[in-house]
């Protein structure tokens, strides 16, 4: 029987750079929250068909970068206060996981990266300076994802983690959550990773994300 091949084919290769393109501009502020996707202008800004621009839109909507009603709205996802905790949850129990799996792995290199990357947040943390602390946070984590060695779970975060910190992007983050604690349990990732405790490093990034239970593991 004749082997199916594997490769992708240009139509799929063209969906993934139309979905790109709409992801970078999502990221990157171009295109704003509650903005309407309008397909003609889509088309003309992108030069290609209706399909892979929809196909593409399908699955930003699934990764929760956009929001759809047929025949209604297409239009980028609006931040919500009261989504914010579930939000935060749901990446404290992918990036708990990781950090567990990437810390003994580091190496010197990347744990010196790591270590720049938390003692930057912090500064944005103490400076109070919620764009930055929503931007720097993610790319410190993505750091941890690109260490952890698990391949499932790095598909995993990379399907999901954009859409679930989209939604933290609030200019009054810090007015809903405690960000003192938030600051204090940064500087505690930040001292388990340096000195490679693993478990320790998983607490406190559970702790970032809100998630419960933790409370009774810290010292003292």
């Amino acid at each position: 029987m004749p082997v199916p091949s594997s490769a992708p084919t240009e139509h799929q290769l063209l969906r993934d750079t139309v979905r790109h393109k709409i992801h970078a501009a999502i990221m990157d502020g171009t295109l704003e929250p509650g903005e309407r996707l309008n397909d003609d202008e889509l088309i003309a800004w992108l030069g290609v068909s209706r399909t892979p621009i929809r196909e593409a839109l399908s699955q930003l909507a699934r990764a929760g970068l956009i929001e759809m009603a047929p025949n209604r709205y297409t239009r980028v996802t609006t931040p919500k206060a009261e989504e914010v905790v579930e939000a935060m949850q749901t990446l404290g129990v992918l990036f708990g996981g990781v950090v567990r799996l990437a810390v003994p792995r580091l190496t010197a290199s990347t744990r010196k990266k790591i270590l720049a990357q938390l003692d930057r947040t912090i500064t944005e943390l103490d400076a109070h300076d919620v764009p930055a602390v929503n931007h720097d946070a993610l790319s410190v984590f993505g750091l941890y994802v690109d260490a952890c060695g698990n391949e499932n779970l790095q598909r995993v975060c990379r399907d999901t983690t954009d859409g679930l910190a989209f939604r933290l992007r609030l200019p009054n983050l810090d007015e809903l959550i405690d960000w003192d604690q938030l600051t204090t349990d940064f500087r505690r990732l930040r001292d388990a990773t340096e000195s490679g405790d693993n478990v320790a490093a998983e607490l406190a990034t559970e702790a970032i994300h809100l998630l419960p239970g933790e409370k009774q593991h810290r010292p003292g």
